[in-house]
């Protein structure tokens, strides 16, 4: 009997790993464009004075919410304080968009791709005593 019971369930078994299970479709990494505000947080290597800062960023994603969780943690990672982030989204969709890419720009977003990587392309620091322009 025992026998007879192993068997049935080794069949069972067999019969499940036989089953066609539904191929993961990798999807091409593409890489977005980003415009992060930052807040102030101790030893977030901002100069002094300053209430924040904005970063342009090329990141690398299957879709632009990977593209925004991954640049998020790593700057979370570099102790600073990632506020919101606006996406413009991969080189062709700028491009039809009627932006100017240049030549340094696409370099970078190449490198993005190539090394799977966030790669802050700009910084600009915010300093909260600018007069307004009226």
């Amino acid at each position: 009997m025992a026998d007879k019971a192993d068997s049935n369930k080794a069949n069972s078994e067999k019969a499940k790993s036989d089953k066609a299970k539904p191929e993961k479709v990798k999807r091409p990494q593409e890489v977005f464009t980003l415009l992060v505000q930052l807040g102030r947080k101790a030893g977030d290597g901002l100069p002094e004075g300053a209430t924040g800062a904005a970063l342009m960023v090329f990141a690398s994603g299957v879709d632009e919410a990977e593209a925004v969780r991954e640049t998020v943690a790593i700057l979370k990672q570099a102790d600073t304080a990632p506020l919101d982030v606006t996406g413009y989204g991969t080189l062709a969709e700028r491009e039809e968009q009627g932006h100017e890419i240049g030549d340094d720009e696409r370099d970078l977003m190449q490198r993005a791709l190539d090394e799977n990587s966030v790669i802050v392309a700009q910084m600009t620091p915010f300093f909260g005593d600018e007069p307004d322009e009226n």
